[in-house]
This record gives structure tokens, C-alpha cells and sequence, in this order.
């Protein structure tokens, strides 16, 4: 049994030393960049993605993505933010535009940050209790029946196209992930599939930093991440004091890309791909 386990790690060694000498033989001659190189030579897939936030930290996030050649999906709301406006504002907009040249992805995470409550109606009905964190109705609970709560990720998706002229992925991220079934099939009727976050994925950039310190984040990050998680971060989180990007991002791309990871845009999700492909 010992035996049978050491040949094939042996195996799987010279497979892998085999990949990467073509790979240095074709950068040698000239027959690929190595950034594609290195994206084919990867042995796993995660892709990452932001929610807004308070956008302190996203010109930070988007020099360590550009530096690290790492494309990722971005779910945006028009949250408040510590310039005192919104994300899909016009502050940010060209801040948004760059990421669309750069390549990275779009969604809708609901454009007044609308957190589900409960479900309300009926299935053939549908209406939703509610309780959006920005928008002229921020902290105030009330019912959006199913054609409304559609309006929230529609308007998300169309500021987001006019900002970047960029066509948004018919998806979304409802705040908190906060689901029901009704509410999905109701988001699907209108042609929105929604993106939770693996459990690996969750990087923790939303709790305490007086608990969670950001070398213990990144370290459970590299141990439990696995090949197709899909992982969530924030563009800044009002409630920690110990900001999570500027400690770990970086790290965190860089370990992931050392241990045979590569990054991809839901686009490519195997689990989205077709649902994007037929709309």
C-alpha cells in the first residue's frame, strides 16, 4: 500500500516538472506570454469575489489584483461609502470603468442593498419582507413584492452597465446571502442566478478584528481552500478595525498561486457558464 501511494506521488512529481519544463521551453521561444503559461500550468480553480462596501480600501484591491494579474467578479450595491456618497456613484465611476477595461467581471448584489427578511404571498405571488442598509429607505422594514425586489437587482445591474458599458453577468449576490426558495425562484423568473460563497470561502474580512486577527484568517484561508470554492471579501467593512486587504490579500493570492491555484470570473464558473452563456 506504502509503495503503491509513494509511486504515484512520484507520478504526479515528473507529470508536474514534465508541464512546467514546456512551459519554460515555450516561454524561451517566445511561443506564449507567461502569464498564459502560468494560467494553464494551474492545477486549481477559486474564484474570487467582492462585495461593496465603504470602499476604503478598493483602489488598494485593485493595485494588488493588477499586480497579481488576477481577475475577479465584483457584486455591487450603492452602499454608503467613507467619501460620503455611494459606491455607484459618480466618484467612482471611474474607478469602476478601469476594472471593466482590466477584464474583471460585474453583478448585481441589489443596487439599495436590500437584506431579505422573510417570505410573504404566496408562490404564485410572491412578496418579501425586507430591510435594505442604504437607499433613501436604509433601516426600515417593509414588503417589495416579487416585481419590485427583481427592480433592485435590475437597477444594480443597469447602473453598473452605464458606469463601465460593460453588460453585468445575469447574477447576483443578495446581501448577507440571505435567501428562500421563493425569493430564488423568484430572482431566476426574472433571469437572476444567485452566487452564495463556499464555506472555505467566507475569509472572514466581516468579523472582529479583536477576534480574529488577520494572520489567523489568512492562515486557515491557505488550509482550507479548495479547488472550485467560490470566496467573498468586501471593499471595506465598516465594523472592523483592523482592515482585512491591506494584511491579507496579497498574501493570500500569492499563497494560493504557490500551492497550484489559479483565479478565474464566475463566467467560467462551471456552475454558471451555461445559465450565462443561454441569456
Amino acid at each position: 500500500m506504502l509503495r503503491a501511494e509513494v509511486l504515484r506521488g512520484l507520478q504526479a512529481l515528473r507529470t508536474r516538472w514534465h508541464r512546467i519544463s514546456i512551459a519554460a521551453l515555450l516561454i524561451a521561444a517566445g511561443a506564449f506570454p507567461v502569464s498564459a503559461i502560468a494560467e494553464n500550468a494551474c492545477d486549481s480553480t477559486v474564484y474570487l469575489t467582492f462585495d461593496t462596501g465603504h470602499m476604503g480600501v478598493a483602489p488598494l484591491v485593485a493595485e494588488v489584483l493588477q499586480r497579481q494579474q488576477v481577475k475577479v467578479t465584483f457584486f455591487a450595491a450603492s452602499e454608503r461609502t467613507q467619501t460620503g456618497g455611494g459606491s455607484l456613484d459618480g466618484h467612482w465611476a471611474a474607478w469602476w470603468k478601469s476594472r471593466a477595461a482590466e477584464g474583471h467581471e460585474f453583478a448585481s448584489h441589489t443596487l439599495d442593498h436590500v437584506y431579505w427578511r422573510a417570505d410573504e404571498g404566496s408562490d404564485g405571488k410572491p412578496s418579501f419582507r425586507v430591510r435594505p442598509s442604504a437607499g433613501p429607505q436604509a433601516g426600515q422594514e417593509f414588503t417589495l413584492t416579487g416585481a419590485q425586489y427583481c427592480a433592485q437587482i435590475d437597477a444594480a445591474a443597469r447602473r453598473l452597465r452605464d458606469i463601465t458599458g460593460k453588460e453585468p453577468l445575469p447574477l447576483f449576490r443578495a446581501p448577507g446571502g440571505k435567501t428562500s426558495q421563493r425569493l430564488l425562484a423568484t430572482a431566476q423568473a426574472c433571469g437572476y442566478a444567485h452566487v452564495g460563497w463556499s464555506p472555505a470561502g467566507f475569509l472572514g474580512d466581516e468579523l472582529p478584528s479583536e477576534r480574529y486577527s488577520n494572520r489567523a484568517l489568512l492562515e486557515q484561508a491557505l488550509r482550507t481552500i479548495r479547488d472550485g470554492d467560490i470566496l467573498l471579501a468586501h471593499l471595506g467593512i465598516w465594523s472592523r478595525k483592523d482592515p482585512w486587504a491591506p494584511a491579507v490579500l496579497e498574501p493570500l493570492i500569492k499563497g494560493l498561486k504557490e500551492r497550484g491555484f489559479c483565479f478565474r470570473t464566475l463566467r467560467d464558473h462551471p456552475g454558471y457558464a451555461e445559465w450565462i452563456r443561454q441569456r
